[in-house]
């Protein structure tokens, strides 16, 4: 097995795996499996988390009523759509529920300084980024049927989010 180095400098495998395939797989695990964590923190109360009574409580604070359907809600969201990206899984999906769900995140902190939105900002951004790029070959979604990515997915994905985020933010 030896590899080749192409003219964009870009290393391949003989299995066809590229530096990029290995980024993705980093970038989707570590993004993931963040976002997962956050949801349960919502949900459940793991990883130091406040659980599911405490997060309702803030969530009717900002205005998001019923509190308790909103807090779980969103970390269904959280838990659901970071698990989807980690596993390189339904990544266009995985990519319109976390993006949805930073929007509303960003709209109920923007009002308390940059520092208060910057963390949901940057997982919008990468949901839009996997939305675009797909998951890379080392990844569930990898030649099946339904694996889907590019300028078409991407952009129904950030629709989509966009529209959850709005119908979201219009019930609340």
């Amino acid at each position: 097995m030896t590899a080749t180095l192409t003219a964009d400098t870009r290393e391949t495998t003989a299995s066809g795996v590229a530096g990029a395939d290995i980024g993705l797989l980093v970038a989707r695990v570590g993004f993931g499996g963040l976002l997962a964590v956050h949801g349960s923190q919502k949900l459940f109360g793991w990883f130091n988390g406040y659980g599911l009574d405490a997060t309702a409580h803030a969530f009717q604070g900002m205005g998001y009523d019923p509190g308790k359907f909103f807090a779980t809600l969103a970390g269904l969201s959280e838990l659901t759509g970071g698990l989807l990206l980690a596993l390189g899984l339904l990544t266009p999906l995985g990519a319109a529920i976390a993006l949805g769900t930073m929007i509303n995140a960003i709209n109920a902190t923007r009002g308390n300084g940059f520092a208060m939105w910057e963390l949901p900002a940057v997982y919008a951004l990468a949901s839009v980024a996997f939305a675009f790029t797909g998951p890379g070959r080392l990844a569930l979604d990898h030649g099946r049927p339904w694996q889907r990515q590019g300028v078409v997915w991407g952009a129904a994905a950030v629709a989509v989010g966009v529209v959850a985020a709005l119908v979201t933010l219009a019930v609340k």
